[in-house]
This record gives structure tokens, C-alpha cells and sequence, in this order.
């Protein structure tokens, strides 16, 4: 999954599932719910990766880049994500999905982080159903993330390895 360096890399924390372990039955659900997604896989994990990236976590980005990869995503669109907003290679909806993460995961100080016009654009492209797994989608990361930042897992390492005792 990763080239980086995972030797001599420790986490902040343990493992939580031992001191939580009704995480598994959450985060299980969490990626039942999308995987069976009405929207394709590409997209929630480009979405994601521009999560990781706006987030400031080595642990998403590594994680979402690798899983594109294994979905055969070519580097110049797992490279593009970063600048979305000019870059060619991505389809209208998948634009849609990457401005509704930024806009839920950057800080408006002039107004409500998804305007009603954003919604309105978003939802030419995706039904009630594929929205509600757009959401879920950016929910998902929004879950994870106080681990990713302060519990800080090994980068490139599977779930369940990620974490040193």
C-alpha cells in the first residue's frame, strides 16, 4: 500500500479497540455504508484524499492515495486532487464532491461553509440517495479524524497494525 518508511515509526497512542472495542461494529458500518454506495468508489476517495490534505494528515493521504492506486487511478489525477479547481482530468460530479469536503472542512468566515447554490449545484449531479452517501462520505473522515490527528496511526501500515502498544 506504501512505499514510506514504517520502521522505528511509532504512534501516539495504542490501538483503541482495546480500550473501546465497539469501534470495530462503528467502523465496520461506516465502510459497509460505502461500499455500497451510490456514488463511485473513485470518487469518495478522492474526496477523501482532499480530506487528508486540507486536514493536514500524512495517515488519510498515504491511506486514500494508495487506495486509489489499487482502483487504478492514474498518478496525474491522484496528483491533481491537491488543485482540483483547474485540473482537466476530473468529471463535473466528482468536482462537486471535492468543493462540497472543502467547503464542510474550511472555515468561512463570510457565511455558511455550504451555501444554498453549492447544495443546488450538488444535487443536479447526485439524487437524494447518492447525496446522502456524499455526506456520509465526508461524515466518515469527520469520524476518523481526531484519531488521525491526535492518536496520529503509522502511515502505510493496514488497519489493526497502524497503532504501537
Amino acid at each position: 500500500m506504501s512505499t514510506l518508511p514504517t520502521t522505528g515509526r511509532r504512534s501516539r497512542m495504542p490501538n483503541p479497540l482495546p480500550f473501546l472495542p465497539e469501534l470495530t461494529e462503528v467502523g465496520q458500518g461506516l465502510h459497509k455504508a460505502l461500499q455500497n454506495s451510490a456514488i463511485p468508489q473513485t470518487t469518495i476517495h478522492l474526496l477523501q484524499l482532499r480530506a487528508g490534505q486540507l486536514l493536514g494528515t500524512t495517515y488519510f493521504t498515504v491511506r486514500e492515495t494508495g487506495i486509489l492506486r489499487d482502483l487504478g487511478e492514474s498518478e496525474e489525477r491522484i496528483t491533481a486532487v491537491a488543485t482540483w479547481w483547474d485540473a482537466a482530468c476530473f468529471t463535473d460530479a466528482e468536482r462537486i464532491a471535492l468543493e462540497m469536503v472543502e467547503a464542510v472542512l474550511t472555515p468561512n468566515p463570510s457565511g455558511e461553509r455550504v451555501p444554498d447554490e453549492l447544495y443546488a449545484r450538488a444535487s443536479a449531479h447526485y439524487d437524494d440517495q447518492a447525496m446522502w452517501s456524499l455526506v456520509m462520505a465526508i461524515a466518515h473522515i469527520g469520524f476518523f479524524t481526531p484519531a488521525a490527528l491526535i492518536a496520529k496511526p503509522i502511515p502505510g501500515m493496514p488497519p489493526g497494525q497502524n497503532y504501537t502498544a
